[in-house]
């Protein structure tokens, strides 16, 4: 009996030091986020961090925070320290891509080396209850009618939620470049203006909208989301004859400059994550929808969006 209990205890001390050993194995890494603490960014460099650990996919992680324009100043201090190095990660996404145009950033995600599309939150339009708009048929005839006298309140200029304005009044036939759309600097601001029917209508993030939804104090009149969402009582916009996609994404990036076999390493450790229980607790925690994109994929996603917000924000204005 005592010597099965020393050999079952050997066993066990011998499983510990093989599960030690392959934690000391895996990776650390360094994410950035290029946005104050509490933003998209940097909850997502965050929950990657938390869950590649939780996963064992890597050993440590330190997150660090860059502000300013649009991540534009991250961006191109990103690529200055971490050319060459497949231990630095950055967090990006949509938001990155219209910065760097309005901003005319030296810097682009043409220097990265994309590695992961890895969460979504799809934009929507809402208005308030009492709204004589109840549907995107309505906006769509006030649109052409008049796209001046139809205001809009959302994020910053040359945002998701501005982009998706300027794409909706082309879809529908209406001038774009006529388009009132009122930026504010926060979610807030433009939330109160939406309840107190300043504007005509509001565009968000659906995350960030369902709450006054659910209060009844505002309508969702459309989604840009490929299909009609499960528990959500909205249609797509193509539903209503609006062919249009737009996700608030994000992703993982590289530095330049790393070597295939380590773009490769990381896109599989990512893919790995992306299967992981732990990031899918993460998905199911925060809301996010899972929309994984990796490889020739994600290369062939990054160009086309790129090409198509340049061409909105040349058509109202924002970009030369």
């Amino acid at each position: 009996m005592k010597r099965a209990t020393a050999l079952l205890a050997a066993s066990l001390l011998c499983f510990a030091g093989i599960a030690a050993g392959a934690r000391a194995q895996a990776p650390s890494f360094k994410i950035m986020a290029p946005a104050a603490p509490g933003g998209g960014w940097d909850q997502t460099a965050r929950a990657v961090g938390q869950a590649l650990q939780a996963a064992g996919l890597a050993s440590s992680i330190q997150v660090t925070n860059v502000p300013g324009a649009g991540g534009t100043i991250g961006i191109a201090q990103f690529v200055n320290a971490a050319k060459g190095d497949p231990s630095q990660l950055m967090a990006s996404g949509y938001v990155m891509v219209g910065a760097i145009l309005t901003n005319e950033a030296r810097v682009t995600l043409a220097e990265v080396t994309p590695i992961a599309r890895l969460t979504g939150e799809w934009q929507a339009i809402a208005v308030p209850a009492a709204s004589p708009v109840k549907s995107m048929k309505d906006l769509a005839e006030a649109l052409k009618a008049d796209p001046a006298k139809v205001t809009w309140a959302g994020g910053s200029a040359g945002g998701p939620d501005h982009i998706l304005a300027a794409l909706v009044a082309k879809a529908v036939g209406a001038d774009p470049t006529r388009i009132n759309y009122i930026a504010h600097s926060g979610g807030g601001e433009a939330m109160a203006a939406l309840l107190s029917g300043k504007v005509t209508a509001g565009v968000n993030s659906l995350g960030e909208l369902t709450g006054q939804v659910q209060s009844g104090r505002l309508r969702l009149i459309g989604i840009a989301a490929p299909q009609r969402l499960a528990g959500v009582d909205a249609p797509s916009l193509k539903e209503g004859g609006i062919d249009i996609e737009l996700a608030n994404w994000r992703m993982i990036v590289a530095g330049p400059g790393i070597k295939p076999e380590d773009r490769a390493r990381l896109t599989g450790m990512f893919e790995a994550l992306a299967k992981s229980d732990a990031w899918k607790e993460v998905l199911r925690q925060r809301g996010w929808d899972d929309i994984f994109l990796a490889g020739p994929a994600l290369d062939e996603f990054l160009k086309k969006e790129q090409e198509r917000t340049a061409a909105v924000l040349k058509e109202v204005g924002l970009v030369r």
